[in-house]
């Protein structure tokens, strides 16, 4: 449903759409307030804009595009902050053992952080939307602005280092 103005009724694009907007942004920066933050600012961007876009599609991968950005923006001003506070405080950090299980799966989930995070930004996008929101080739092309083609060379590549730089005993599989 268009409405007179030519754009598609806010509040529905926000039902459908937020919740791929927020996955994108959740497994870029890996912390669902930063997630929460950065979708809401990605609607408000959209909102305020004053050309509509013709269709649904468009303003899905307008979006995809414009949260990415946020977040890769995001993770930069995270990671310089981090640098400064670690130059502050040189204790190190204590990680309460819950268990060894849960100790193993949560070294894991920040290994494979750690090592996403070590990628080149043209290949880490690729790879997070085709892992963490299950988006095909196809879309992940028009969101990027790439070549299919492209997509898959740059998802293959991803993750050809990350096989390089995750040793056997770093991660944990239950």
């Amino acid at each position: 449903m268009i409405s007179e103005d030519g754009k598609i009724p806010f509040e529905e694009l926000y039902k459908e759409l937020f919740p791929l907007i927020y996955k994108i942004a959740y497994h870029i920066t890996s912390d669902s307030g930063a997630a929460e933050d950065i979708s809401q600012e990605a609607f408000i961007k959209y909102f305020n804009r004053p050309i509509p876009f013709p269709s649904k599609d468009d303003v899905k991968y307008w979006l995809i595009r414009v949260v990415k950005n946020i977040s890769f923006n995001y993770c930069k001003r995270e990671s310089s902050k981090k640098k400064i506070f670690d130059k502050i405080k040189h204790d190190p950090q204590y990680t309460e053992e819950t268990g060894e299980t849960g100790v193993l799966k949560e070294e894991t989930k920040k290994t494979v952080t750690d090592i996403l995070k070590q990628l080149p930004e043209k290949l880490r996008a690729p790879l997070i939307l085709r892992e963490y929101t299950g988006m095909n080739y196809k879309e992940i092309a028009k969101s990027l602005g790439i070549s299919e083609s492209n997509v898959k060379v740059r998802i293959f590549r991803a993750r050809e280092i990350l096989q390089k730089l995750i040793t056997i005993g770093d991660v944990y599989v239950s």
